[in-house]
This record gives C-alpha cells, structure tokens and sequence, in this order.
C-alpha cells in the first residue's frame, strides 16, 4: 500500500504583520533587526516572502507611518459631520485624529523621534507619509480658498510647505509632552491652527498688498 504524502504549504506572512513585527523587534531589542534573512525566519517566513512586500527595513518603515495617516484621514472623512466643518475644523480634527492614532505606538514615536536631530524637515521615515500629508492639506487648501478662509497671495505656494512644518512641530510637541492627557498638546494645536488661519486668512497683510500695488501702479 502506498502512504499517501500531504504538502504542507507554509502560511503565508501579509505586510501588515511583517510591519507589526518589525515595531515589535524594534521595541523589545532597542534597534533594528540585524538582517531582513534573520528578521523573517523568526516569523517562520523566508527573505522572498519579505521582499514581495517591502526592499529593505526602510521601506517596511516609511510604510508603517503612511498608514498610520492614511488611516487618520480616511477615518476623519467616513465621518458625515467633517464636511460640514470649515477648513479650520477640519485641520483641527485632522490633529486630534492623528494624534490618537499615534498614541497606540507611543513609545516607536518616541524612539524615532528621539534619534531624529530637530533640523532634520523630512526624517527618513516620514518620506511616504509627506506625500499623503501633502495630498490632503492641498485639497484642504483649495477649499479654503474656495470657502475665502484662505487669501490668494503670491506666496500661497508655499503654504503647503508651511503646513508640513507645521505638521512636524505639533508632532514632535506631543512626542515630548509629559501633561495628563497631553492637554499641553491640545492647547498647542488649538492655538497654532487658530494662528495659521489668521495668516493664511484675509488680514492687515492683505490691505497692506494692496496698497503696495496701488503704489506700483501709480508710478
């Protein structure tokens, strides 16, 4: 009689948990793993499986913190109430929203902050999350514009750009907050959107604009 043979197929490891593993290593051994060979053996998986996702730890990491917003602005958009706000609500909303998102992983915000010099406007690991960032403040922009929230002016390109430090500062002030609840934090992003959108919106700099071309013109 001939024994009849079963193929056991491995099971198969997704993106999502190949990146809440490497957290996790991150997390338990203080640094990275020492090898993507050694990183996916540990999960029973092999160098190929890894590589069909992500190319290097970089990579897998870049992708964590895209996600993370990604998730934030799907989450603040499935939420009927958000299109009623005006553009300051909803980056207001986008704040607080981000935050509690982050706060699941509190301590590799920590980490990664912690090892990043303050001067650095684009760390390694925030480089796909950029774009993401980026994408929604444009549309937040254009509504602003639209809605008069937001002045035209010939600097308004670069608004993106201001947002995005922006971004980082209310990120790196949480990371750094020890008050109960982060209530420093709350405080912080309700004062600094309250700022922004008194710059950003029509002001005693737009009528000084104005005078200066009707100056121009007069010449």
């Amino acid at each position: 009689m001939v024994k009849a043979t079963t193929n056991k197929r491995k099971k198969t490891i997704s993106a999502d948990q190949f990146k809440q593993a490497y957290i996790e290593e991150v997390l338990t051994t203080g640094t990275n793993p020492a090898s993507v060979f050694a990183f996916a053996k540990a999960l029973k998986s092999n160098e190929q499986e890894f590589y069909q996702y992500f190319n290097s730890f970089r990579a897998i990491e870049r992708s964590i913190w895209a996600d993370w917003l990604s998730n934030t602005v799907e989450g603040i958009e499935s939420d009927e109430a958000y299109a009623e706000y005006s553009v300051r609500e909803k980056l207001l909303a986008f704040y607080y929203t981000w935050l509690e998102t982050l706060k699941s992983n509190r301590s590799f915000v920590l980490k990664r902050f912690e090892e990043t010099p303050k001067t650095d406007a684009t760390p390694y690991f925030l480089e796909q999350l950029k774009g993401v960032f980026e994408e929604y403040i444009h549309e937040l922009i254009l509504e602003g514009k639209d809605t008069t929230e937001i002045q035209e002016r010939p600097f308004t390109n670069q608004y993106t750009k201001a947002f995005w430090l922006h971004f980082l500062f209310i990120t790196r002030f949480w990371a750094n907050d020890d008050s109960h609840e982060f209530e420093k934090t709350d405080a912080a992003i309700e004062k600094s959107v309250n700022l922004a959108f008194d710059l950003v919106g029509k002001g005693p700099l737009d009528s000084i604009i104005d005078f200066a071309k009707f100056m121009f013109q007069q010449r």
